[in-house]
C-alpha cells in the first residue's frame, strides 16, 4: 500500500501528524510519502517512517506530474482546505481526511459555548485512517534532528563553556500572534528571576526582542533567535533540561522530544485540542494560563493586539509561579 500524507504547514501542525505516519508504516507496512512546504523539510527529512518527501514552495503544480506517477492507494489529507481539495481532484485517488471543527471553535470564541469534543487533534488525525485498521499506538509525537544540524550548546553559548555547565533552560519566545506571547517585560522578569543558563529560541522576527532580553539579563541568557535553522532549533530543544514555550510549534517539538515543558497560554485555550501531546508514560507538562477570564478565548489563532485593550491573559501571568514550576521540573528532570 502506498499512501500520501498532505499537510502544508505549519511547524506544530506538521509535528502533530507524525503519529499518523508512524502508525501507517509500523502497523500496515505502507510506503509513506509526505507533501509539505519546503520551509518545513527539517521537521520530516530524518523521519524513518516517511519513505519520500515531496516539497513545494507556493504552488502544488510543479509536483503534480511526479505525484500522478506514484499512483497512490490513498491520499490522507490532514490539511483539508481548498488547495488540498483541488489536489485530490487532480490526482483522482481515494482519499481520507479529518473533520475540522470550525463551527465549534467559532461558538467557543464568539459565544463562549464549548461544544468541542474532549479529544486532541492527533486523535482526530488518527480517526482519518481508522478505516484502514490503524490504531493509536500511544507513543506520542516524533521529532528527529536532520543530519548535520545537531548543535553543540557549549559552542553556541559561551556561558556554558565558561562555567562548564551542560544544562540549560530553553525559552521559545515567539508566536505568530502577539496575544499568544508573554510581554517582553514579563520575559525579562522571568529570566532575571532564574539563576540558570537560558537559551532564547525564535525566528528572525524575534531577534531584536531576544537581544533586548539578553542585554537586560547578562551573560546567563543567550539570544539564538534568528541564528539557527529549524533543525538546529530542534536540536537545542532536544538537549534542553526544561523548556518554556507559548502555544506554538516549538511547544509541540518539545513535547515530541519528551522534555519537561511549561506551556504558556494567552488568547487561545487548550480546549481547542492542540495542547502538548505526550505518551501517558512521560512526565507531565504544565499548562500555564490565567483562568476565569470571560474574554478567553478571543480567537482561535490570536491577534496582533488584545481586542479588549487590557491583555490580562498574559499580563496577569505570575512570574513567581512560572519560576517555581521551572525549578520543580529542573530538579525533577533526569541529569
Amino acid at each position: 500500500m502506498k499512501i500520501l500524507i498532505v499537510r502544508f504547514s505549519s511547524i506544530g501542525d506538521i509535528v502533530l501528524t507524525t503519529p499518523v505516519a508512524r502508525c501507517l508504516k509500523t502497523q500496515l507496512g505502507a510506503e509513506v510519502h509526505f507533501l509539505t512546504k519546503e520551509g518545513y523539510a527539517d521537521l520530516l527529512v530524518a523521519n524513518p517512517h516517511i519513505d519520500k518527501l515531496y516539497l513545494i514552495r507556493d504552488s502544488i503544480s510543479p509536483a503534480l506530474t511526479d505525484l500522478h506517477r506514484e499512483r497512490y492507494d490513498y491520499i490522507v489529507d490532514l490539511h483539508n482546505n481548498l488547495r488540498t481539495l483541488l489536489l485530490r481532484l487532480g490526482l483522482r485517488r481515494r482519499f481520507l481526511s479529518f473533520q475540522k471543527l470550525n463551527w465549534q471553535k467559532w461558538l467557543l470564541v464568539n459565544a463562549k459555548i464549548n461544544r468541542l469534543p474532549d479529544r486532541h487533534i492527533v486523535d482526530r488525525y488518527l480517526d482519518a485512517v481508522r478505516k484502514l485498521g490503524v490504531q493509536n499506538d500511544g507513543q506520542g509525537l516524533d521529532a528527529y534532528v536532520p543530519k548535520g544540524q545537531k548543535v553543540r550548546p557549549a559552542h553556541l553559548f559561551p556561558y556554558l563553556k565558561k562555567t562548564r555547565q551542560k544544562h540549560y533552560l530553553a525559552i521559545a519566545i515567539g508566536a505568530a500572534h502577539a496575544t499568544k506571547r508573554l510581554p517582553e517585560e514579563k520575559l525579562i522578569e522571568l529570566c532575571q528571576s532564574l539563576d540558570l543558563p537560558i537559551i532564547l529560541l525564535g525566528g528572525a522576527a524575534e531577534a531584536a526582542q531576544g537581544e533586548r532580553i539578553a542585554a537586560a539579563c547578562g551573560a546567563r541568557v543567550f539570544n539564538a533567535c534568528g541564528q539557527l535553522s529549524l533543525g538546529q532549533s530542534a536540536s537545542v530543544l532536544q538537549q534542553a533540561r526544561v523548556v518554556i514555550s507559548h502555544d506554538t510549534g516549538m511547544m509541540h517539538l518539545a513535547a515530541a522530544f519528551r522534555k519537561p515543558l511549561l506551556s504558556v497560554w494567552g488568547s487561545t485555550v487548550p480546549s481547542f485540542g492542540m495542547y502538548p501531546y505526550v505518551p501517558t508514560t512521560v512526565q507531565k507538562y504544565d499548562i500555564v494560563e490565567v483562568v476565569g477570564l470571560s474574554c478567553r478565548p478571543c480567537s482561535k489563532i490570536g491577534f496582533d493586539r488584545c481586542p479588549k485593550g487590557h491583555f490580562r491573559c498574559m499580563k496577569d501571568q505570575s512570574v513567581e509561579s512560572l519560576v517555581a514550576r521551572v525549578r520543580r521540573h529542573w530538579e525533577g528532570s533526569e541529569l
